[in-house]
Order: structure tokens, then C-alpha cells, then sequence
């Protein structure tokens, strides 16, 4: 047909909350939205569209608990109206999750796509002269960067530690598990106009790191160690702090940066 045409006829309905993945996003979007589109034809018969679009969705997932990690089955209700997404302790256990690995995919995806929806729909409310385009950007956020780096304290004596980060444009926050739920600790970035650096490499003195490949992040207040497993890791988690330290600070990120250094 042409990618013009496809695009025109497979797409003409699509609502503007659901994710458009791109090549960088996880196989499981990209391999939803193609079958969305081409495969359930979502976007030419809307009433496919209910499961992620109604407002209101209620089914079994598993969560992880914050004390002992464990998944546990629990009961979900997404209420638009409420503005909530609740989960219940006590149920049938075994009404859990489909048995089919399509089916299961397809329902993490449309849990995803309903609460973007209801997010959608708050957003509307609170900006209600916006264009559905400058809202879109607001409903999820994807991580400047992610992935394990080793860490020491701020004495610099403690050994390094393995953890999960993420970087959240200005914030990096470390993880012991990419599972976890709640951050150990966090990082504001801020910009070079601030006397924040980044720099290749670990002090001479600084021992107790099993990863060869150092970051060092100056700040006003201290320094932050870090060792990447690579070189191409190291390499990619600079530039990415660089990207940070590089830009100008908003006037609403220094509050930000203010709450950080408060922090006991």
C-alpha cells in the first residue's frame, strides 16, 4: 500500500494516549503496537478499543511487595472517575494471570495504555486549552538512561556496591534490585553554571571497586563515585551526565536542588 496509505488507513483511529514506540523501546510495545494495528485492527474499529479506553479496568496482576520481594497475585481496579488505581489483599488467587504468553503480553499492555488513558484524561482537565500533543510527553516518562554501575559512599571509604540506576533528566536514583519499587538513594545533576562536573575516572586514592572504569560527579557539596563494568557503559553514562551538566538550570529545578542538599 505504501507506508503513507497503511499509516492513513491502520492508524486513522488511534487514540492520542496510546504509546507510539520507537526503535529504542522494549520489544513487548513494538511488538503490541504492530499487532494492534495490522493484526486486531484496533485503530479502524474502536470498539476493540474498550479494554484500555473505558475509564474503568479491574483483573488480577502481581505486585512486589516492599519488605520481602515477593510477587504476590492481587486484585486491580483502575478508576478513571476516582482517579486511582487500587489493589486488594484478599482474593481468589486463582483468578490470576491468563496462561498464554500472547494473552498475558497483551494485558500488561493494555494496563499500560489504560492508565495513560486515565492520565490523558486528567491532563485534559488541568489544561484545557492544551493541544493533545504537548500532553502526550506528560503521561509516561522514559529514562534518560538505565543500568548497573557500582557506588561507594560519601566517605569514600566504604567499599563499592553494585546497583541499578536510572536518570531521570536531573535525578539519578540507585536501585539494590531494577525491581524495586523505592529508591536506596538519589543524585541531582545539576548544571555546569553550578560548578557540577563530570569527569572519567576515580582519585587516585579510592579503593574497594571491582569495575575498572570510573566516573567521578562533582558537585558544590561533595564528590560521587561511581565504575562502570565497560568502557562503552562508562562512555555512555558520561555523555549522558553531560547532557545535564551542559544545560542550564530552570528556575523550578533549583527549589529542586535545594531539597536535595536539605535531605538528612
Amino acid at each position: 500500500m505504501g507506508n503513507e496509505a497503511a499509516k492513513a488507513k491502520y492508524e486513522q483511529q488511534a487514540p492520542p494516549f496510546y504509546h507510539r514506540p520507537s526503535h529504542t523501546d522494549c520489544r513487548i510495545l513494538r511488538e503490541q503496537w504492530i499487532r494492534a494495528k495490522y493484526e486486531r485492527q484496533e485503530f479502524i474499529h474502536v470498539e476493540k478499543q474498550e479494554p484500555y479506553s473505558a475509564g474503568y479496568r479491574e483483573g488480577f496482576l502481581w505486585k512486589r511487595g516492599r519488605d520481602n520481594g515477593q510477587f504476590l497475585s492481587r486484585k486491580f481496579i483502575l478508576s478513571e472517575r476516582e482517579g486511582a488505581l487500587k489493589y486488594f489483599n484478599k482474593h481468589d488467587v486463582s483468578l490470576c494471570f491468563p496462561l498464554t504468553h500472547t494473552h498475558c503480553v497483551q494485558e500488561m499492555v493494555d494496563w499500560f495504555t489504560a492508565i495513560r488513558a486515565a492520565r490523558f484524561h486528567y491532563q485534559k482537565v488541568a489544561f484545557p486549552g492544551a493541544n493533545d500533543e504537548d500532553l502526550v510527553p506528560r503521561l509516561t516518562r522514559n529514562f534518560m538512561k538505565e543500568g548497573f554501575m557500582e557506588k561507594t559512599g560519601p566517605r569514600h571509604t566504604e567499599g563499592f556496591k553494585k546497583r541499578w540506576f536510572t536518570m531521570d533528566d536531573r535525578r539519578l536514583m540507585y536501585f539494590k534490585d531494577p525491581l524495586d519499587a523505592y529508591a536506596r538513594g538519589e543524585v541531582f545533576i545539576g548544571s555546569k553554571e553550578n560548578r557540577y562536573t563530570v569527569v572519567s575516572g576515580l582519585p587516585p586514592s579510592i579503593q574497594g571497586y571491582h569495575w575498572k572504569y570510573g566516573i567521578t560527579i562533582e558537585t558544590p557539596d561533595r564528590k560521587f563515585l561511581f565504575a562502570c563494568e565497560t568502557e562503552a557503559e562508562q562512555k555512555d553514562w558520561i555523555a549522558a551526565f553531560q547532557r545535564v551538566v551542559n544545560r542550564p538550570m530552570m528556575p523550578q529545578e533549583y527549589a529542586v536542588e535545594a531539597h536535595f542538599k536539605h535531605k538528612p
